[in-house]
């Protein structure tokens, strides 16, 4: 259990943002909020820099596609405070066309590799990254490989014909 809860760490997010929070769950005890572009670098080191919450551990950067929705790109940041042993999900919804975020790698040097992961697999572009480059795909490569853009099954295949199958 960690030494501050849940609720208290709302209440210091939120005396410090007024209005630019949404909580938007609290899955398996994990403090889920949202919040804009605009906002998340200064979110994000007020976490970090705070004497008493102390969110010096990014633990992950990495995005979510949901193509139905209006900004289908969602960023994600994992928080961990390993004084107080409580973590923290921030999201941030950029518009699938336009994916642009501000950088972390002032506030984490990891941030940089998580950054290229999260550009190379969804093309979220973090604004000011020292070397925002492709990671994991070959520099060629024209898509992004975790968006839901493309079908699941080739309708062309021969080998998922139903005569193959005894029907």
């Amino acid at each position: 259990m960690g030494k501050i809860t849940n609720q208290e760490l709302l209440n210091s997010i939120n005396s410090k943002f007024e209005g630019q929070i949404t909580v938007t769950g609290e899955p398996f005890g994990l403090l889920t909020i949202e919040t804009r572009t605009d906002g998340i670098i200064d979110l994000l080191s007020y976490l970090k820099n705070d004497p008493i919450l102390q969110f010096i551990y990014l633990t992950d950067i990495t995005a979510i596609h949901y193509p139905e929705q209006e900004k289908a790109i969602g960023v994600l940041y994992h928080l961990h405070s390993l004084v107080n042993n409580v973590r923290i999900r921030i999201k941030v919804f950029i518009d699938a066309v336009d994916c642009h975020i501000p950088t972390a790698t002032a506030l984490w040097q990891g941030a940089n590799w998580m950054e290229r992961e999260t550009y190379d697999l969804f093309g979220v572009i973090f604004d000011g990254h020292p070397d925002l480059r492709r990671i994991l795909n070959v520099d060629d490569m024209t898509a992004f490989p975790m968006r839901k853009e493309f079908p699941l099954e080739d309708p062309n295949r021969v080998d998922k014909k139903d005569y193959f199958f005894g029907r």
